[in-house]
């Protein structure tokens, strides 16, 4: 029972944010080179090492509040399936351990990102979640890092545009969580999370519309880069896989103006359509990346 507890803290189903890794080799069609199908394997498991020891420090600090909240309350450190004690020590060595693996297997600065990783979302466990704005970039750096560590790990240069880019999707959705979890609670006082009664649905709102237009116009201005360059694929692929791209950010922007966006991972991975229209933009990126 201990076991399956601290496996259910570690988030398995929120594990796919770390497939982010691939993003830059993919962006820069190495992704399937000799050394990206050696190294990402065990990037994305230590990645998923450092985000498991982030939740079970996590869920110790936040077992109190987490009782008040309707589903929250579930988890096994709040259901006391987990001792508070525990989960601190098992996070904590998983924290220690991660960096210290990559610093043996990976190019140094893959386990500095690590590091710096876990240090930063233990200081937003401790104190930054409850600071306004800082919140919000936390969190977004944080999908940032899981994607550039990727690139770090294989010597990929990350271009501006891919950062631009990510961090600015990562931006949209972080916030578009924050206003659904503020919607969701509504009238509740922000028994769990109380950095959301100083924040207005209409604040959040900006920021997430605000972060999905920057993700469009980065993504754009790549797609465009090239438009002055001879076309060499049998379409100009870059191009039009910003119609997918931007069909893609509507679609989510549903869910974020219902306010039902609060677990990301569920709105990509069940809603059909944005299914596949996430599979179709991967195709044209991926023809677009090769030069097909």
């Amino acid at each position: 029972m201990l076991l399956a507890g601290l496996v259910r803290t570690a988030r398995p189903r929120q594990w796919v944010k770390n497939v982010l890794v691939v993003a830059a080799p993919a962006a820069a069609g190495q992704l399937f080179t000799g050394a990206a199908l050696t190294r990402l394997p065990l990037v994305l498991v230590l990645f998923t090492a450092c985000s498991a020891a982030v939740y079970l420090v996590n869920d110790a600090r936040d077992a109190e509040a987490d009782r008040a909240h309707p589903v929250k309350r579930r988890r096994p450190v709040a259901a006391g399936q987990v001792p508070v004690p525990v989960a601190y020590a098992v996070g904590g060595a998983l924290a220690v351990l991660a960096p210290l693996t990559a610093v043996l297997l990976c190019p140094p600065l893959t386990a500095g990102v690590l590091a710096a990783y876990v240090v930063m979302q233990l200081a937003y466990c401790l104190r930054l979640k409850q600071v306004l704005v800082v919140d919000l970039a936390v969190v977004a750096a944080g999908f940032l890092m899981r994607a550039m560590t990727g690139g770090i790990a294989m010597d990929i240069p990350l271009s501006r545009w891919f950062l631009i880019t990510t961090g600015f999707g990562a931006l949209f959705m972080v916030a578009a969580k924050r206003y659904s979890e503020a919607v969701e609670m509504a009238g509740t006082g922000g028994a769990t999370r109380a950095l959301l009664t100083e924040y207005t649905t209409g604040y959040l709102r900006f920021v997430w519309q605000l972060a999905a237009g920057g993700a469009v116009l980065g993504y754009c201005l790549w797609a465009l880069e090239g438009g002055g360059v001879p076309q060499s694929g049998l379409l100009p692929w870059r191009q039009l896989s910003m119609v997918a791209f931007i069909l893609g950010v509507l679609r989510y922007a549903v869910f974020a103006d219902r306010g039902t966006a609060g677990e990301p991972e569920d709105v990509v991975l069940r809603d059909r359509p944005l299914a596949v229209v996430a599979a179709v933009w991967a195709v044209l990126y991926g023809l677009a990346v090769t030069g097909w």
